[in-house]
């Protein structure tokens, strides 16, 4: 079952909406999704729909709310995609960390008090590495997050566990800041990355031509098999 939900903000004074995928039966775990560029579309929605089918109750806040509610883009649009990128621009990060703080706060009050766990994608790989360092999620995955290179110097307050997905040969991650996160992480006792040899940014996408069927099932697995033991 899925519906569209109000979250207060962590301050209290105004709400925003979330799209939330609920189990067939009690939830095992929650799981909140972050968005990438393009809003809660399609391609988000999937994703928390997929969580539910295995058991989560899974919540995609819209981040971009402050900037504009409702925010629903496709990649493959050329027009749209540049939008993304302008909104992405605008976007307050430190402020959005909060609002998927609020929304990991809703989702394990609405749980009953289960683990909560964060996957994000393109940005929301970016944010899903922000989450780990700066909440008490209890475990994050980030997929081709853009500019992790940059936040290295908050690794030492990543206390839970962290995935990151990285493709090789992605148009938004360059050569320099790959290596820059594998000598930064590899050693970090918390935090996993694999590599995806040859694929570009937003491989594991759920819909459009980004997609790499075969990678991305690789990268899901792996990333269902970590929330199972983080989370459970």
């Amino acid at each position: 079952m899925s519906e569209t939900v109000s979250i207060a903000t962590l301050a209290g004074d105004d709400s925003f909406k979330a799209y939330v995928a609920r189990p067939a039966d009690a939830p095992k775990a929650a799981i909140v999704v972050i968005q990438e560029i393009f809003g809660i579309n399609a391609g988000i929605r999937r994703k928390c729909d997929r969580l539910a089918e295995e058991g989560y109750l899974a919540v995609a806040p819209d981040l971009f709310w402050r900037l504009e509610r409702g925010i629903e883009l496709d990649p493959d649009v050329e027009p749209e995609f540049q939008r993304a990128l302008e909104l992405m621009g605008d976007f307050d990060q430190d402020q959005g960390i909060r609002d998927i703080e609020a929304a990991i706060t809703w989702a394990r009050k609405e749980s009953g008090g289960k683990k909560v766990g964060c996957v994000g994608y393109c940005l929301g790989g970016r944010l899903a590495y922000m989450t780990a360092a700066r909440t008490d999620v209890d475990a994050s995955v980030g997929y081709y997050g853009v500019g992790i290179d940059g936040l290295l110097r908050e690794k030492q307050a990543i206390a839970h566990p962290l995935l990151l997905h990285i493709p090789t040969e992605d148009g938004f991650v360059d050569k320099d800041t790959q290596k820059a996160m594998h000598e930064g992480l590899d050693d970090h006792p918390k935090v996993t990355l694999y590599d995806y040899e040859g694929l570009d940014h937003g491989f594991a996408t759920e819909f459009g031509k980004r997609r790499a069927e075969q990678a991305a099932q690789l990268a899901d697995k792996r990333t269902a098999e970590f929330f199972e033991e983080h989370l459970l």
